[in-house]
């Protein structure tokens, strides 16, 4: 059989050829294997996904209340369920007084100007439009304790979430590129040595071309690939954040409408199972404790489909 080598494009910013071989092979049964105790990675059927995500939110938020502390949390965007969050605690009747919501991320220009969270298609407007607007207004945080990107708060982002005895909880999801956040493993506003690069905190960022490809397909922007509509940069949480944070909750559950098709099959693997670097955000990860959800389409094997073609 002839054989073709090649190196992988000088675009993908993972190019350990030996390391993505190895993980390319991990399979199903044992991808949930660690040798980090308390990096505990569990596979779940696809449909019990945002369950698990809403009773975590819930739950997370009512014991904080039952035992009269504040709860601080980084979210991610832009995630509809959070509507359905907000339902259970109405139907609870649960006081969300003691929350103090951090977005994870937004959007900004060519020129680093951050988008405000006016702007229908930013990560700031859809969790205020999603969860806190639908939230009862008797029972809302007020507004001082519902933080967004803005281009005043940038340098102080990661102080503001310090200064309140760092996240409680940190949700996170990996990219196509394993970004963490809008944190890039390309983009050179992020480029350091692993010991520097997990201290570093808040910034204005360039997105990859991969993210732009990805995001180019969420309903925001019309599923479609339109490129052009995801704007260039991003500010970002840093990976302090993500260090400094009491617990994490990662979930690795994105694919194509239901469908086998996953970009992130591989990238679950990198990021779980690959070497801890800044050329795969979410593999810092493993160094902490965290609770990994793993759908049962991100985890099947990688192998050659011969009857599909695109």
């Amino acid at each position: 059989m002839g054989e073709f080598r090649y190196e992988p494009s000088q675009y993908v910013p993972f190019r350990d050829v030996e390391a993505i071989k190895r993980c390319r092979a991990i399979k199903r049964e044992d991808i949930d294997k660690h040798p980090n105790p308390q990096f505990k990675i569990r596979v779940v059927k696809d449909a019990d996904v945002p369950f698990i995500f809403l009773a975590d939110m819930v739950g997370r938020i009512t014991r904080a209340a039952d035992e009269g502390r504040p709860l601080v949390m980084i979210l991610p965007n832009p995630v509809p369920l959070y509507r359905q969050v907000a339902r259970v605690l109405n139907n609870l009747r649960q006081d969300c007084r003691h929350l103090h919501l951090f977005a994870m991320d937004e959007y900004a220009n060519e020129k680093g100007e951050i988008a405000p969270d006016t702007w229908e298609f930013g990560f700031g407007h859809a969790m205020k439009k999603n969860f806190v607007a639908s939230l009862d207004p008797e029972l809302r945080m007020p507004e001082k304790q519902v933080h967004v990107f803005t281009n005043q708060n940038i340098k102080d982002y990661g102080k503001m979430i310090t200064d309140l005895g760092g996240a409680d909880i940190c949700y996170s999801g990996p990219g196509w590129t394993g970004h963490i956040a809008f944190v890039e493993p390309d983009a050179p506003e992020f480029d350091a040595p692993l010991d520097e690069w997990m201290k570093m905190g808040p910034r204005v960022c360039t997105l990859s071309p991969f993210t732009l490809a990805q995001n180019s397909l969420h309903g925001s922007f019309g599923m479609s690939g339109d490129l052009s509509a995801v704007p260039p940069k991003s500010a970002t949480i840093g990976p302090a954040q993500v260090v400094e944070a009491k617990n994490r909750h990662d979930t690795h559950a994105l694919g194509v409408h239901q469908t086998a098709t996953s970009w992130q099959r591989l990238t679950t693997r990198l990021c779980l199972h690959g070497p801890v670097t800044p050329k795969i955000p979410g593999s810092l990860l493993q160094k902490l404790p965290t609770n990994v959800y793993v759908s049962e389409t991100a985890a099947m094997n990688i192998e050659p489909n011969w009857d599909k073609g695109y």
